[in-house]
C-alpha cells in the first residue's frame, strides 16, 4: 500500500512540476483538448496506461 501512495505522490510531484514551470503552455493545451477526437484521447489514455503498467512490470519484476 505504501508503493501506491507514492506512486500517486510522483503523479502530483510530476503534473505540479509542469503547472509550476510552464503555466501559460499548460493552458494553452487544455484550450486544444476539445480538438482531439475522443477515440484519439481513448487511444492515448490506453497506451499511457500500458506504457505505465510495463514500466512498473519491468522495474518490480514478474
Amino acid at each position: 500500500m505504501n508503493d501506491l501512495w507514492v506512486a500517486l505522490g510522483l503523479v502530483l510531484v510530476l503534473e505540479g512540476a509542469l503547472y509550476a514551470l510552464f503555466p501559460q503552455r499548460m493552458v494553452d493545451m487544455m484550450k486544444q483538448l476539445p480538438e482531439i477526437p475522443v477515440p484519439m484521447l481513448r487511444a492515448m489514455g490506453f497506451f499511457a496506461v500500458a506504457l505505465g503498467w510495463l514500466v512498473v512490470w519491468l522495474i518490480r519484476g514478474n
